[in-house]
């Protein structure tokens, strides 16, 4: 029986898989306690250095590895999840490889998570909800949207913005939890930052 989806979502892009301090921030994260995951995430990084990305991501329980798009390092990495983009492998598909991850899509409207879910994702990734400077220029999808993809009934991770402030408004709207980049990665205090978006959820 796998372990309940994480509530909450570190994910890196590139600037943060080169980060000199990546091992030691990742191993404040898991000062915060259970329920967060990292995401071994960069779209520009060639597979070794995302396989290299997510080992050095992996050694920090209670931390769960989770791997955006890349299957083979996923498997390679024993991940204990996926992340997917509409570009992906169907997470029907995905499942084939692994049937105990858990298996999210990032979508950014409620068609795309119509679909998602049909096609068998486990979890949503929406957002971004709030304005956030990852996604410069693009419209934040904002609450009332978000509470839509909630009705559909599978959990789902909100991303874009994020705050322990706004995790609460989220909680209060349905979602399960919440995902971060610069939130958690540039934080002044990195465990301070987990643990108090892990508190919203509580």
């Amino acid at each position: 029986m796998r372990a309940p989806l994480p509530r909450l979502h570190a994910i890196t892009d590139e600037r943060i898989a080169r980060h000199p301090d990546l091992e030691r921030l990742t191993g404040l994260f898991a000062q915060a306690g259970e329920g967060l995951a990292v995401h071994a995430r960069g779209r520009s990084l060639a597979g070794l250095e995302l396989y290299d990305l997510a080992i050095r991501l992996s050694g920090h329980p209670p931390i769960r590895l989770f791997v955006n798009d890349r299957l083979d390092v996923a498997l390679a990495a024993r991940a204990a999840g996926v992340q997917l983009t509409r570009d992906s492998l169907p997470p029907a598909d995905a499942r084939g490889l692994n049937a105990d991850w858990w298996i999210g899509r990032s979508v950014h409207s409620l068609e795309e998570a119509r679909s998602a879910l049909a096609e068998g994702a486990d979890y949503l990734l929406a957002g971004p909800v709030f304005e956030t400077a990852s996604h410069p220029g693009v419209p934040p999808m904002g609450v009332e949207r978000l509470e839509e993809i909630v009705r559909l009934g599978s959990p789902v991770i909100a991303i874009g913005g994020v705050s322990p402030e706004r995790a609460r408004v989220l909680k209060q709207a349905g979602v399960y939890g919440v995902a971060a980049i610069r939130a958690l990665w540039d934080a002044p205090e990195p465990a301070a930052a987990a643990r108090h978006l892990l508190e919203a959820f509580a």
